[in-house]
């Protein structure tokens, strides 16, 4: 079909031209920015509103032969629910008959890795980094996210220097844990993974993330691995053990930090609590600056989009299809992060976000609100419901329901969910 970009070509100059058909007629790819295991990323054009995104471009045919269906569908729910400004925003997701596309943030400040490859850096340098990544961190846990990857290969810096965290493919969400209250899939690159995943009897996720922001810190600061050997069993003898050393140039706060971090003991090892109380990370740090609660929003609108006064055209109908969304991409066997709804409504937008106002103050939950989206979250800062509501004609709207806690269904289905129309994947 026009616009499925590239479907045969793994050259990497096979890229689109200015003048190349468009993605599914919203979106002018531009060069090659990267390779991944599973496809390429695109710089790419909004023909709309001349917005530059990134576009990573997936193999159904790979991911369905690897078995990593659930991996990216997983990768994808996780996205959509990381709205934080040091976290790299997804707006959408679009595919055709052998490709899906991340339509993503584009950050064009390039890997944190490229600077530290360059040199190490100054500890003022390397603490507002940390900060930063320690926010989205942070963010990602309260929210029941486990990165488990983190490394400067996976950290953006945008053009203003602010860190971006990026590559969710490897992350985990609290529906994983086993019985035992831990995850159990082994992940990670080898020199930042903990000792507690070399130990094969599960880990805690928010200690594991810890554990490779500890790991990142260093290599900040010295320039260099704390455990490095080109024997790969001897570099995890050391990791188990945590037997490293820190550069001469490194303060004795930093050192007594990065004992904390790298701690091989999981139980003892820091936690984001003890992170923000440390005396050398709280130096010049704001905590409002980086948990902004607007950030929240930020993966829904774009920076000239309102999506108030925004009508669904006839693409945004589309997407809700098989065709365009990728909920109807694979077999409904496949287990989902969310559960999620779409029906079409005579109310207006505004009694539908106030019948869930109300419920949430009923239930004692903490209400975000901008315009016409809604989240509700419960007292840990985990994500309950989230609702955005797009305008179809004067009279209807469509309202997109995602239940991140089942019994939510039952709560609020007396109050919204009466659809006069089914919106159908079909």
């Amino acid at each position: 079909m026009e616009g499925d970009i590239a479907e045969n070509s793994d050259n990497a100059d096979d890229i689109l031209s200015p003048t190349s058909a468009a993605l599914l007629g919203k979106y002018q790819l531009g060069k090659l920015l990267g390779r991944g295991a599973f496809g390429k990323v695109y710089h790419a054009r909004n023909i709309q509103s001349g917005q530059s995104v990134a576009i990573k471009c997936i193999s159904k045919q790979k991911i369905v032969k690897g078995g990593f269906i659930s991996q990216i569908k997983r990768e994808i729910a996780i996205m959509r629910r990381m709205h934080h400004h040091n976290i790299v925003k997804l707006y959408e997701v679009l595919a055709t008959k052998t490709k899906i596309y991340f339509v993503l943030e584009f950050v064009k400040g390039g890997e944190l890795f490229d600077k530290v490859a360059k040199g190490r850096l100054n500890e003022d340098i390397s603490r507002r980094y940390f900060q930063q990544l320690i926010s989205a961190v942070g963010y990602c846990h309260s929210h029941g996210v486990f990165h488990r990857d983190l490394k400067p290969e996976n950290l953006l810096l945008d053009e203003i220097g602010d860190l971006k965290v990026s590559d969710f493919g490897l992350s985990a969400v609290t529906e994983q844990i086993r019985n035992d209250g831990l995850l159990h899939t082994l992940c990670g690159t080898p020199a930042y993974v903990a000792p507690e995943i070399l130990a094969k009897k599960g880990y805690d996720g928010a200690k594991v993330d810890i554990w490779s922001c500890g790991i990142i810190l260093f290599v900040l600061t010295a320039g260099y691995l704390p455990f490095n050997n080109v024997n790969l069993m001897v570099m995890y003898r050391k990791i188990y053990k945590g037997e490293f050393r820190c550069p001469r140039w490194i303060s004795t706060d930093l050192k007594r930090f990065l004992y904390r971090l790298l701690d091989p003991n999981s139980e003892t090892r820091i936690t984001i609590d003890g992170i923000l109380h440390d005396p050398w990370f709280v130096k010049g740090y704001n905590k409002e600056i980086y948990l902004d609660k607007e950030s929240f929003f930020g993966g829904y609108l774009s920076e000239t989009e309102d999506r108030k006064d925004t009508f669904l055209n006839a693409f945004d109908i589309i997407s809700f299809s098989s065709g365009c969304n990728l909920s109807g991409l694979f077999s409904d066997s496949c287990e989902s992060a969310v559960d999620g709804e779409r029906f079409v409504s005579g109310e207006t937008p505004e009694n539908i976000i106030e019948k869930i106002e109300e419920v949430g103050k009923k239930e004692n939950v903490t209400v975000l609100r901008k315009e016409w989206h809604i989240v509700l979250e419960g007292q840990k800062g985990n994500i309950i419901v989230e609702i955005e509501v797009y305008r179809l004609t004067e009279t209807l709207v469509v309202v997109e329901i995602k239940f991140y806690e089942g019994l939510w269904r039952k709560k609020l289905s007396s109050l919204i969910y009466q659809p006069e129309y089914q919106v159908s994947s079909d």
